[in-house]
């Protein structure tokens, strides 16, 4: 099964549509399929609902497909670097359903394993858990919270051999691989492809299995923010 696709337009020719469920892998601008998004904001693909942990920046990441009004939903559970989501969530333009980041990463991961969901006591008592079911173990109240099945996966991986298995930095090992597991179909950006063999196996985070397609490209790599401590007088 032919993998490796020449570039993210490629990758994603018959994945979209209209209306579709997409989770995408990154933790504010780090390990973000930067090269994916910018293929699905020129798609011109709408009314898209988006499982992920926040919606990058204004001008970059996820924060492109807000600026062309693609997005309908997000389901995340940090809003707080994007001035034009909040600015759409705040004048009702923007539908969003909060989610603890624990409980985001484990609805993706719970999706990808089959399983329909999981109760956890994260929520309860909150808006959070308005309208869920509750059950209790052991004396203390639990919420059920249900799993993700996302129709497409969008994430990126530091490196990949060419059936799929790879392995994240740092960071980026938050939510890349269980958005990976939850989509129907997984696209993964890398920076470097190599062949079978050439990686270790005990150091895959993500086996091939759950990726159906990969590109490897330059990214940018931006800083979220960027902290300087003031130079000390000689």
């Amino acid at each position: 099964m032919k993998k490796v696709y020449g570039s993210a337009k490629e990758a994603l020719d018959g994945l979209l549509h209209d209306g579709m469920l997409i989770a995408a892998g990154g933790f504010g601008l780090c390990g973000i399929p930067e090269l994916l998004i910018d293929a699905i904001v020129a798609s011109k693909v709408k009314d898209l609902t988006v499982a992920s942990n926040n919606a990058g920046i204004d001008d970059f990441g996820l924060g492109k497909l807000l600026a062309t009004r693609q997005i309908r939903k997000m389901m995340s559970s940090y809003v707080g670097e994007n001035a034009e989501f909040m600015r759409q969530y705040l004048s009702n333009e923007l539908e969003i359903e909060f989610n603890p980041q624990g409980t985001l990463a484990e609805r993706m991961r719970a999706g990808g394993a089959g399983i329909a969901g999981f109760y956890t006591r994260t929520g309860y008592g909150t808006q959070v858990g308005e309208g869920k079911e509750v059950k209790e173990f052991d004396g203390d109240h639990y919420i059920l919270e249900r799993g993700i099945v996302a129709d497409l996966a969008i994430v990126k991986a530091w490196k990949a051999d060419t059936t799929g298995n790879c392995i994240f930095r740092k960071t980026a090992r938050n939510f890349n691989p269980p958005a990976a597991m939850c989509g129907k179909v997984c696209v993964m950006e890398v920076e470097e492809i190599v062949e079978p063999g050439e990686l270790d196996p005990d150091n895959i985070h993500l086996p091939g299995i759950y990726v159906h397609r990969l590109i490897q490209g330059e990214h940018e790599k931006r800083i979220e923010q960027r902290t300087l401590r003031q130079r000390e007088e000689a």
